[in-house]
């Protein structure tokens, strides 16, 4: 019997320790606000939010979306990193993340998505210096070289700054990416 409970408390304990490690690493940021679009409590907790409502037909403004930065580009050009809201593979919802526009027309971009998960041990990423468009990052990011996404220009929030100058042309010189 004393067995078993040295084996309930070992498992209390496990549970416990995994309880505290999960609230230590979904601890709130200390990034100013603003810093990271998109960068809500469902993103720290790692969470999927619904995908925001889309105005239909009539309903449609042809405002532009508010920005944080009064001199920010008008539009998308190549070469550009920007927070988009990207839907997920599934078509389960989307997610607002940073983009490489690879090229652009006035109704939308293709653009390579930006991940800052690890993906140093994958062919299909290379890693993309971060700090200089979010000053807030706490390392490198990734950037998945896999099918470009569509995006419409409705998805664009923030121009988050330029891809660096030797990966845009490493970039620009794979065959199965169409630049402009």
């Amino acid at each position: 019997m004393p067995e078993a409970l040295l084996w309930a408390a070992a498992i209390l304990l496990a549970v416990a320790a995994g309880w505290a490690w999960n609230s230590w690493r979904h601890r709130v940021s200390t990034r100013p606000a603003g810093s990271r679009p998109g960068r809500g409590a469902t993103a720290r907790t790692g969470g999927r939010r619904p995908a925001p409502p889309r105005p239909r037909g009539a309903d449609r403004s042809a405002a532009k979306p508010r920005s944080r930065d009064a001199d920010r580009p008008e539009a998308p050009a190549p070469g550009e990193i920007w927070w988009a809201d990207v839907p997920y593979a599934d078509g389960s919802g989307s997610k607002v993340r940073p983009c490489l526009v690879l090229r652009a027309d006035s109704r939308g971009a293709d653009v390579l998505k930006i991940t800052s998960q690890d993906k140093s041990d994958r062919d299909d990423h290379v890693r993309i210096p971060t700090r200089d468009w979010d000053p807030g990052a706490e390392h490198d990011s990734y950037l998945s070289l896999t099918e470009p996404i569509r995006l419409s220009s409705a998805a664009f929030a923030d121009h988050a700054g330029r891809c660096d100058a030797d990966l845009w042309r490493k970039v620009r010189s794979l065959r199965h990416l169409p630049t402009a």
